[in-house]
């Protein structure tokens, strides 16, 4: 009983281990705030739309507009490797983002990883909507 136990915790561990601390993306301050009148957010407009927004976050946003009208917001960072801080790049349609260094694939609305390498979610902000402003914060 004491040799399963024994095993059981060693197979937690090593799978806890597996983590590493430089294969997550970093916690930073971010605090965007924008006119959804703004030019730069023009494709936001339209369902399915994204815009990248540079200077915020570890690698940069990306901001998408729902099928049900809400904003989903990410950072650039590829959760692939994210201590090579490697810039996801908006696919054409808008509904994925491909990570140009590895070749992983995310899905923007929810951002789970949709092609390998990858297998942890992009990471995802806060959005709130008001008065026709846009705010994304962690």
């Amino acid at each position: 009983m004491i040799r399963k136990i024994g095993v059981i915790g060693f197979v937690i561990l090593s799978c806890i281990s597996c983590v590493k601390s430089g294969d997550v993306i970093p916690d930073v301050a971010v605090n965007f705030e924008a006119s959804l009148t703004d030019p730069r957010l023009s494709a936001l407009k339209t369902v399915n739309g994204a815009v990248i927004i540079n200077g915020y976050g570890v690698a940069g946003l990306i901001l998408f507009r729902e099928a049900d009208g809400t904003y989903a917001a990410y950072d650039r960072c590829s959760s692939y490797m994210p201590q090579n801080k490697c810039a996801v790049t908006l696919d054409n349609p808008t509904l994925t983002a491909t990570d140009p260094c590895s070749g992983a694939r995310f899905s923007l609305t929810d951002g789970t990883p949709v092609k390998a390498p990858a297998t942890m979610s992009l990471k995802s902000y806060s959005v709130n909507v008001s008065n026709f402003e846009i705010f994304v914060s962690n």
